[in-house]
């Protein structure tokens, strides 16, 4: 079965990086495209990033593009989002999820995602 495992989170101050991991499992890493998404209290699911399954393409929300970078490694099965210049409206629960998004009256879920990691912004 599918199982998504995130790391990473933390604490980090305004200006401040971190980077997300996330181990795959339960099925072939390589042929599928991956995303992050992240869900702050009270607010809808954001799909932040995805990238296609051999890396050859990327997509950013307009809310973190320039700041944050999707990566992946399927030799290790693993994802990662790098995440520079951090910000207070950042905070919320990432997700790691396999593929990308499906949206329905403006709703985006995923067929399989992991529990989350808890990114907090914050001085």
């Amino acid at each position: 079965q599918v199982q998504l495992v995130e790391s990473g989170g933390g604490l980090a101050q305004p200006g401040g990086s971190l980077r997300l991991s996330c181990a795959a499992t339960g099925f072939t890493f390589s042929r599928h495209a991956m995303s992050w998404a992240r869900q702050a209290p009270g607010k809808e699911l954001e799909w932040v990033s995805g990238i296609y399954s051999d890396s050859s393409d990327t997509y950013y929300a307009a809310s973190v593009k320039g700041r944050f970078t999707i990566s992946r490694d399927n030799a290790k099965n693993t994802l990662y989002l790098q995440m520079n210049s951090l910000k207070p409206e950042d905070t919320a629960l990432y997700y790691c999820a396999k593929d990308y998004p499906t949206v329905v009256d403006g709703d985006i879920s995923f067929a399989s995602r992991g529990q989350g990691t808890q990114v907090t912004v914050s001085s």
